[in-house]
């Protein structure tokens, strides 16, 4: 028996997880760990909400609370999830705690004492407009390593290249699109570069990484390491722990990593032996295991390791088996891209096993995987239920419906060897590809026994053998429970509740946990009483709202985010306005406001822009676009894109929206309506149900509906949230 440490990436607490971290960093894990404990082993497995990234904060700004409130709502939020799922946690705690200020703290300035930190000015973006330093997430450009266009200010998702005070192509403050002054502040660094040549030496034996770990580290380390500041000038966050450092907190980066030990320490304590940690930490026959999605390599293959270098005595990483994104319509599901499909909504409509057999199945663990619905409704239906569900029901169904017993085997030797090699081979290949965390090659080897089962009980065919030899057909009978027995054992790590079912239909005393790995092969005591089974899966259909097809009218359209530059008159009609607006680029759009809006009420406004309308001509001037606004007979409103939008911000509701050049009248076919928010549902002049985000409880929003009867609306919004418009607008107005 060993002691195995589990360290999971901490999830911003700023929304509801979605797929992409179950499949990224919180389901592998989970297997991983599992098994471990089905094989004896002790596990600690930690992990916990970060609460002090800068998305909370952009979420607090833009809901008006503090982070704090947002932090602890999508804590609580996101820690049923897991447990919903089935995601077990030695501890799933969150970084704003006592424990955590203290062992980061102390951790500081222990590093600072070893010379490992220092101080020093650097130049940072600030912005003039809104009055501050700006964080990573508060700024965007160019990338000047690769041209993405949003990169972050302080690192590039695309290609993980890190940056300094201005090196960011185009810079913008992402609140105000304010270009942001570089002024002169004082950080503490940590001292990365003195430790180039250890982490080289530590990296050079790592030949059981992921090819892909392997060589982003590498490339890290032959660029050579840069100092790196771990402080910034914010208020939310851990505190620096020294005088005369108001105003500045620890950078999240370093705060979150430091949350694995600080975890550990907090398990301990809660466990009555505050010293427990240490056997985890401290041992060097212990192996400790991160997971993670790969955009998080270099946090825990070079940042980690050299904090953990010098502060001395504790474990490095062992492995670090991170994953590729999951993506949906070839986009990285992500809160901040827009394109999530988030767990709390998908655990009300399918059992945990279900989602768990699908994100292993489809995990992204060597290359990018794509999720799509007509692809979960394939393989639950042809894999899961056809081949694992079907062979366990026609096995244990028959067999309890002629015998209502474990049949004693009386067969031949050459056949019980046949059944027993398979069962073996099974798991050898398993329990390699679990030792390295290859999970989607051991649900493989698993399917691949159930699909053995099915042609070998086809083979037998007991519903004949039983009307000609009943002792025969006991014996056959009897390696096929031996066998549904291995597949519950074997899948239990994946579909922890199924297996259990199973295991409680062969009569079995205790759970399959308690009776671990080596059951895969132990002996079913004959005569032992079955229980009457059930079904364990059911063929699932994709609701219409959950594919793309009922709100495929909504991707027709391509909604911008823009802001009104400049208004004028119309030189040809006294009742348009020409307007300049940007959407990234800038566009004319003539609009029928006059009426509505005078030119200085138009100017400076930000405004939802349908950006792939067809060019028209309006009296003499070219319309590049149309603004959203709702109208009520004499009142008529424009709607505004969610609090925070740049110009050229996509307001897709999680859907891909569409390129393509429209006419005008295919728009007027669709319909989109202003809608009361009143708690999960929405009154359009009825209630309907809500699809999407519903924060904004009492103001009025702007919905697509599929058809005039339908019982569910789309939410027009981004990841910063709905459209909305004037309170003064009633429910059902119509949006053109």
């Amino acid at each position: 028996m060993a002691k195995v440490l589990v360290c999971v990436a901490w999830p911003y607490a700023n929304s509801p997880i979605h797929l992409g971290h179950v499949a990224g960093s919180l389901l592998p894990p989970d297997l991983f760990s599992r098994y471990r404990r089905l094989r004896g082993d002790e596990v600690l497995m930690v992990s916990g909400s970060d609460q002090h990234g800068t998305p909370i904060t952009v979420r607090a700004e833009k809901e008006k609370v503090t982070p704090l409130e947002v932090a602890e709502r999508y804590h609580e939020i996101n820690k049923k999830a897991i447990e919903d799922l089935d995601i077990e946690f030695s501890l799933f705690t969150k970084t704003h705690t006592e424990n955590h200020f203290r062992v980061v703290s102390d951790v500081f300035l222990d590093l600072l004492q070893k010379g490992c930190l220092y101080e020093k000015s650097t130049l940072q973006y600030y912005c003039p407009s809104c009055q501050k330093f700006l964080p990573d997430r508060y700024v965007e450009g160019i990338c000047p390593a690769c041209g993405n266009e949003k990169a972050r200010g302080d690192q590039c998702e695309r290609c993980g290249k890190t940056f300094e005070g201005g090196e960011l192509k185009e810079a913008k403050c992402v609140h105000c699109i304010t270009v942001p002054e570089l002024r002169e502040t004082k950080h503490h660094f940590i001292k990365l570069s003195a430790f180039q040549e250890r982490l080289i030496d530590w990296v050079k034996d790592k030949q059981h990484w992921r090819p892909s770990v392997q060589l982003f580290t590498q490339n890290w380390l032959e660029a050579g390491l840069e100092d790196r500041p771990i402080t910034r000038d914010m208020e939310w966050g851990v505190p620096v722990p020294l005088p005369g450092q108001d105003g500045k907190v620890i950078y999240v980066w370093f705060d979150a990593v430091i949350g694995y030990l600080s975890a550990s320490m907090e398990w301990a304590q809660r466990s009555g032996d505050p010293d427990a940690w240490k056997a985890y930490w401290t041992d060097p026959q212990v192996r400790s295991y991160y997971f993670l999605g790969k955009d998080n390599i270099p946090f825990h293959t070079i940042i980690w390791p050299a904090i953990l270098m010098g502060r001395g005595g504790l474990n490095l990483p062992y492995d670090v088996p991170a994953n590729e994104f999951l993506t949906f319509k070839g986009d990285k599901v992500s809160k901040s891209r827009g394109t999530t499909i988030d767990i709390p909504s998908l655990l009300k409509r399918y059992e945990p096993d279900i989602i768990r057999y699908y994100v292993a199945a489809n995990m992204p663990e060597n290359k990018d995987a794509d999720f799509s619905w007509e692809d979960f409704e394939a393989k639950i239906n042809n894999e899961l239920v056809a081949t694992l569900g079907n062979y366990y029901h026609r096995v244990l169904s028959f067999t309890y419906k002629h015998f209502g017993e474990v049949p004693e085997f009386k067969g031949a030797s050459e056949d019980r060897e046949e059944m027993m090699s398979a069962i073996r081979e099974a798991r050898d290949a398993a329990e390699d590809a679990l030792d390295g965390c290859h999970f989607k090659r051991a649900l493989k080897t698993i399917m691949d026994l159930a699909q053995f089962g099915n042609r070998h009980f086809d083979s037998v065919g007991p519903w004949a053998l039983i009307k000609k030899d009943r002792e025969q057909c006991g014996s056959a009978l009897y390696l096929h429970l031996m066998l549904v027995k291995a597949l519950a054992v074997l899948s239990s790590p994946y579909l922890p509740r199924s297996s259990e079912r199973a295991w409680k239909f062969l009569g079995q005393v205790g759970t399959l946990q308690q009776a671990g790995w080596s059951a895969v092969e132990a002996e079913l005591p004959a005569h032992q009483k079955l229980n009457e089974p059930k079904p364990l899966f059911s063929k699932i259909e994709v609701e219409k709202n959950e594919g793309d097809s009922v709100f495929g009218g909504f991707e027709t359209l391509n909604l911008k985010a823009g802001r009104i530059l400049k208004a004028r008159d119309h030189p040809n009609a006294d009742s348009l306005l020409l307007l300049e607006v940007d959407i990234g680029k800038t566009i004319q759009v003539v609009a029928g406001l006059k009426a509505y809006y005078t030119k200085e009420e138009m100017e400076g406004r930000e405004v939802v822009v349908v950006s792939n309308l067809k060019p028209a001509k309006l009296r003499g001037e070219q319309s590049q676009g149309m603004l959203l606004a709702a109208d009520a007979g004499e009142i008529v409103k424009l709607v505004s894109p969610p609090s925070g939008s740049r110009p050229g911000d996509a307001v897709s509701s999680g859907l891909k929206q569409s390129d393509r050049v429209i006419e005008f009248k295919d728009f007027q076919k669709l319909i989109l309506r202003v809608a009361e928010v009143s708690g999960d549902h929405l009154d359009v002049g009825r209630a309907v149900k809500a699809k999407g985000p519903t924060e904004l409880k009492g103001r009025k929003v702007v919905v697509y509906l599929p058809s005039e009867d339908a019982e569910e609306a789309l939410v027009l919004s981004s990841e910063r949230g709905p459209v909305t418009v004037d309170d003064a607008m009633p429910g059902g107005a119509t949006v053109r």
